[in-house]
């Protein structure tokens, strides 16, 4: 079989290689170890076999899900710049009822997670980096924040050629130089 295949539905579904890098949202990066086909209630089915960097985890996908899941593949330098530049943006009000509302902010925080999209991610992370700043986040908020710094970091440290430990590093001095800047800003006012 050959290492590279066109997975084909309705919509033209995305094309990966063996060994490539791609995202799973939600659960972060994974190598393409394998393209395989299978019979599935005496059907053929070409499949991705993924495997998950950070998680013993290898997973089978069916080549034409891929979009409707929303595997991708990693982010260009010019769009982890991009993020960068996100995260030093100020985050948007989020009024006192909403801030109390948990259950409606994880709500949406987890549509945004599962749609992979890094800008999505980013904006989530520091969100909750302000809020913290304001007040003690809570078991969940903390939990989130904590995975959305995973996956950003993950595929920062890939995407520019870094440890993770760095990428993290990266993500928390990125926000504390824009919360430094914005306090001084509000301090002069």
């Amino acid at each position: 079989m050959s290492s590279r295949i066109k997975a084909s539905s309705r919509i033209q579904a995305a094309t990966f290689c063996k060994n490539e890098k791609v995202v799973y949202p939600g659960h972060g990066v994974a190598q393409i170890n394998d393209i395989v086909d299978k019979q599935v209630a005496g059907n053929k089915a070409c499949f991705y076999e993924l495997k998950f960097l950070n998680k013993d985890v290898t997973i089978l996908v069916p080549t034409h899900n891929v979009d409707s899941i929303g595997i991708r593949r990693l982010a260009s330098s010019e769009h982890i710049t991009d993020i960068f530049k996100t995260l030093m943006e100020p985050s948007k009000r989020i009024s006192q009822e909403t801030a109390t509302n948990w259950n409606k902010r994880n709500k949406d925080y987890q549509c945004k997670l599962r749609t992979g999209d890094l800008k999505e991610i980013c904006k989530i992370y520091r969100d909750l980096k302000n809020m913290s700043v304001y007040k003690e986040l809570s078991f969940g908020e903390k939990a989130l924040l904590q995975q959305t710094e995973t996956l950003l970091a993950q595929e920062i440290s890939l995407v520019q050629n870094m440890r993770e430990e760095k990428a993290i590093e990266c993500l928390r001095s990125l926000f504390d130089k824009a919360a430094y800047t914005r306090h001084n800003q509000v301090a002069t006012l």
